[in-house]
């Protein structure tokens, strides 16, 4: 049996937008993302089937990209009505709690509506939409090397919980303190 390739990290994801011009605008006037490219066919690739589009591609740091395709023939873009719009969401990092509320203030004043800081245990976050309906959160991690490594021990007793009870098990009693003391 063979072993998979180790990865590297993503490559890019990609998204759909209504517009590839207001796109790459939102992100580097909300973001400071840099348009790195954009790519034009009328033909796909990989299916040979004609599907003009603009695929383009923001630098989001670290060697991260977060792409976009406009797909002027297709039918008006929609978001699955059939998950809560809260879970479907782009997220990164920032460097800090300083910056998460530094670049909050910046998408307020913006007219963009910004919910949070939330309060996530080992993180806090934003959140807010782009131009496409995608929803944004910005992350400032908080949790200590200590509390991640505690996490990640009880990843696999908190899934296979999961899995047979369909309940929250309290994995970690820290991180629901934590979070009920800024509350």
């Amino acid at each position: 049996m063979t072993a998979p390739a180790p990865l590297k990290g993503i490559h890019h994801v990609a998204y759909r937008c209504k517009d590839a011009k207001e796109t790459v605008q939102f992100y580097r006037d909300a973001l400071g993302m840099d348009f790195q490219l954009a790519i034009a066919e009328d033909n796909v690739p990989s299916t040979g089937e004609h599907d003009p589009y603009m695929h383009v591609f923001l630098d989001a740091g670290n060697g991260n990209v977060l792409a976009f395709f406009e797909l002027p023939t297709q039918p008006d873009m929609d978001r699955d009505r059939n998950t809560p719009q809260w879970v479907q969401h782009i997220a990164f990092r920032v460097g800090s709690l300083d910056e998460l509320l530094a670049t909050k203030a910046h998408l307020e004043g913006m007219g963009l509506d910004v919910l949070g800081p939330t309060h996530h245990g080992i993180f806090k976050s934003i959140y807010f939409f782009d131009p496409n309906g995608h929803r944004i959160e910005l992350a400032a991690d908080i949790g200590t090397p200590e509390q991640m490594a505690q996490l990640k021990d009880v990843a696999d007793p908190m899934i296979k919980e999961w899995s047979q009870t369909k309940k929250a098990p309290r994995h970690a009693a820290w991180l629901h303190e934590k979070i009920a003391e800024e509350s």
